[in-house]
Formats: C-alpha cells, structure tokens, sequence
C-alpha cells in the first residue's frame, strides 16, 4: 500500500518546496482504469511557481510523476486545478502536451 501513495506523497513533497504558500498545498488521489489521477489543489498566488514559463515546471512535475508511476506499473497523470483569483490570463489557461512521455517505458 506505501508504495501506492509514493506518486501522492512525492507530488506533495516537489510543490510544496516551490510555493510560496506550502500549507495550502493539497492533493486527492483517484484510480481508475486509466490509471490514477493526481489533482493538485494550491493558493491562487502560487499558480506561476507551479505552471512555470510556458508550461515547463508543470511539464516538468508530470514526466517525474509518469517516471515514478512507471516504476510501481501504473500511469500517472495529473490535474492542477486552477484557483479561483489565478493570476493567469485565458491565453495562458490551454492544456499542456505531455504526449512525450504518454508512453515511457523504463
């Protein structure tokens, strides 16, 4: 069972490191059969730490993720909700391609 929550534990540890806000840092853990599904939940403020420049912190998160999910044989994706008073304006809020690293295999 410890080895299950490893993704959700490691999310957690990854962001709260670089918010400015760590105890509004909250996650749910949802398996399917697609595979489990991380939804991040964080302070409005603490959007751009975590999106990043272009999307490439948050790219970032999920290829660690999809690597710690393919060590447990489980696919791994994650959802970051986004806050209401985001700071981010609507060009901004489109989905990131994580289509490089959908299927890794390691």
């Amino acid at each position: 069972m410890a080895e299950q929550v490893n993704d959700q534990a490691f999310l957690e540890y990854v962001v709260k490191t670089i918010v400015a806000h760590p105890g509004d840092v909250s996650t749910e853990r949802i398996v399917d059969e697609r595979g489990v599904l991380l939804t991040l939940n964080i302070n409005p403020e603490d959007m751009g730490y975590v999106i990043g420049r272009r999307g490439q912190t948050a790219q970032a998160i999920r290829t660690l993720l999809k690597i710690v999910g393919a060590k447990n044989n489980a696919r791994v994706n994650l959802k970051i909700n986004e806050p209401e008073g985001s700071r981010r304006g609507p060009a901004e809020r489109g989905s990131i391609d994580t289509s490089s690293v959908d299927d890794l295999k390691i």
